[in-house]
């Protein structure tokens, strides 16, 4: 556990940067929020990495909360909100440690927690070149619209991590964040929306990761259609948690 972080009574945001085996990509990831985002706090989340993730963190003077094995960037997330929740953050962003997310884009997010509860990063709408597979692309485009319908509002991308959340979804995630495949992103988002959260989006740019592994191989693209339906499938039949209950 990282030192215990002094109640913030302001609310404040926390950054949440959930990392596994990224000490290649966190210096350079750490660094540009620090100059672009300079008011907010930073808390990694060392997901049982076997690299030296928790000591480049600490080097840079960033407090680091050490998952004994790893547990997938749901429970990273998950564990991201229990900290934040406790230490009274009024608002969590999450940024990846691989670099693909701007940080340039923080501010525009927690800007948006104005009018909701939880706002996507999202990466096709009409801003950036992000690519991907012609799969992957059908199978967001899919999700996008199912969820979208759930939300009541018209989501473009519903499997981004880079996302904001408030004080009202910050204590219902971290007692309900799902932790399974896809969970970070559809199940959240169709568990938010039906608890009554209001979700929405603004355009953002992504970009290619700065080093270190890819969680999705080249391979294994042709699989994703079929998982990604399964997840959501998965989110609509599951018992849905009271939002009352996580406040």
């Amino acid at each position: 556990m990282p030192r215990p972080t002094p109640f913030r009574p302001d609310g404040g945001v926390l950054v949440v940067v959930p990392a596994y085996n990224e000490a290649a990509a966190l210096p350079a990831t750490l660094a540009e929020i620090s100059s672009c985002a300079p008011g907010v706090d930073v808390l990694v989340v060392d997901d049982g990495s076997t690299d030296d993730t928790r000591l480049v963190a600490r080097g840079r003077g960033v407090p680091v909360l050490v998952l004994p094995f790893n547990l997938g960037v749901g429970g990273a997330v998950r564990a991201g909100y229990r900290y934040a929740l406790r230490c009274g953050y009024g608002a969590v962003v999450q940024v990846d440690a691989d670099g693909q997310h701007d940080p340039a884009d923080v501010e525009r997010l927690v800007a948006g927690l104005a009018e909701a509860n939880v706002v996507v990063g999202a990466r096709f709408a009409d801003r950036g070149t992000f690519e991907t597979s012609r799969a992957r692309r059908l199978a967001m485009t899919l999700l996008a619209r199912t969820i979208s319908t759930i939300a009541r509002h018209r989501l473009t991308d519903t499997t981004s991590g880079f996302k904001a959340v408030d004080r009202k979804a910050l204590a219902f995630y971290a007692a309900n964040f799902p932790a399974e495949y896809l969970g970070d992103t559809v199940e959240a988002l169709v568990m938010g929306a039906r608890a009554g959260l209001v979700i929405r989006q603004v355009p953002v740019e992504m970009r290619q990761r700065r080093a270190g592994t890819p969680s999705q191989r080249s391979w294994k693209a042709g699989l994703y259609l079929g998982r990604a339906v399964v997840a959501l499938f998965m989110a609509l039949i599951r018992r849905q948690p009271a939002l009352e209950t996580a406040s």
